[in-house]
């Protein structure tokens, strides 16, 4: 993928960083363009994330209480009356239902707010924590439960939990010709790029997410670090787990990987960006690294690599591909 300069500031910052380069995210995949009149799949039985067996059958009134489960919903061929914040704030997606409102932030969603929508269907996340460590939606499932209201919790991490949440969203809504679209298509177009992995000298990688209060290694597990191990990457972060912890700048500049993806975090992209500028600038040996002495210091978008990219996930191997092997996998 072209990398590009986001916004002016990000450059100086960028710069400060030693070169750091920026990725662009492609055009978002379009929702809600499918036909009308698509006949009712009736009731679907199936088996949540959290181990609940669910009934929905033809669900009209549905809130989804985190913003990429909304835009999946939503690819699937469904409708939604009530999302979360950031399914309305967040750049990776619009949301096409017309009359939506929201239910509050994800990580503390309003079980009122819900409730008046007299939803038929409730999509959750099994994730727990939130962002500030003491949020869980699970709380909420007695209550919905109780209410004779049917609810579902999904985890996702990686594309396979994307592919088996589509699979289960297009059962529902009776749509197998988006799950061919924005599922199995997307699986094609990434096995394909992985397909021309070269088999030799995999590259060293470390992927920083920054925020205005500091900056964390991601370990390889979390959504970035299994694009890069199905890329053959290999994340030192798998070597020195204590990184995942307490985030040591001598540390990263002793392993000195081939590769540095940095991913800003939280609503303030340039605090976040400032703060890794900081302290790579208190420290003239990050000048030596070979990621930034090659140009392999990478910023890459957030709505790609921190939110769920869902029908662009293909665009998102793409991007890290490129970034990585320096040609395209088309």
């Amino acid at each position: 993928m072209k990398k590009f300069v986001m916004v002016l500031s990000a450059v100086t910052l960028a710069l400060a960083l030693g070169g750091c380069a920026s990725q662009e995210a492609p055009a978002e995949a379009e929702a809600g363009d499918t036909p009308q009149g698509t006949e009712a799949a009736g009731p679907v039985t199936f088996t949540d994330d959290l181990g609940n067996e669910v009934t929905v059958d033809n669900p009209q009134r549905v809130v989804a209480c985190m913003g990429s489960f909304a835009n999946a919903w939503e690819l699937a061929g469904g409708t939604l009356v009530g999302v979360s914040d950031d399914a309305l704030q967040a750049a990776g997606w619009t949301i096409e239902s017309p009359d939506v409102v929201t239910v509050g932030d994800f990580a503390a969603v309003n079980l009122e707010a819900v409730l008046a929508l007299n939803p038929d269907f409730v999509i959750m996340t099994s994730g727990t924590g939130g962002r500030g460590g003491d949020s869980s939606q699970a709380d909420l499932r007695d209550a919905l439960v109780g209410s004779g209201i049917p609810v579902a919790y999904f985890e996702v991490t990686t594309f396979d939990d994307y592919l088996r949440l589509m699979r289960t969203f297009t059962d529902i809504t009776g749509r197998e010709d988006l799950y061919q679209k924005n599922g199995a298509d997307v699986a094609a177009a990434i096995d394909a790029i992985v397909a021309q992995v070269p088999a030799e000298n995999p590259p060293t990688a470390l992927v920083l997410t920054t925020f205005s209060g500091g900056t964390r290694v991601q370990a390889p597990e979390t959504q970035t670090g299994a694009m890069l191990a199905d890329l053959g990457a290999n994340n030192l972060a798998g070597e020195n787990r204590s990184l995942l912890k307490d985030f040591s700048l001598e540390a990263v500049i002793e392993m000195d990987p081939d590769f540095i993806f940095v991913i800003p975090m939280g609503d303030d992209a340039d605090a976040a960006m400032r703060n890794l500028e900081e302290a790579t600038a208190a420290n003239p040996a990050w000048a030596t690294l070979s990621a930034v002495q090659n140009g392999r210091c990478i910023t890459l978008d957030p709505t790609l690599y921190l939110a769920k990219p869902n029908a662009q996930w293909g665009e998102a191997y793409q991007g890290l591909f490129d970034d990585l092997y320096g040609q395209s996998a088309r």
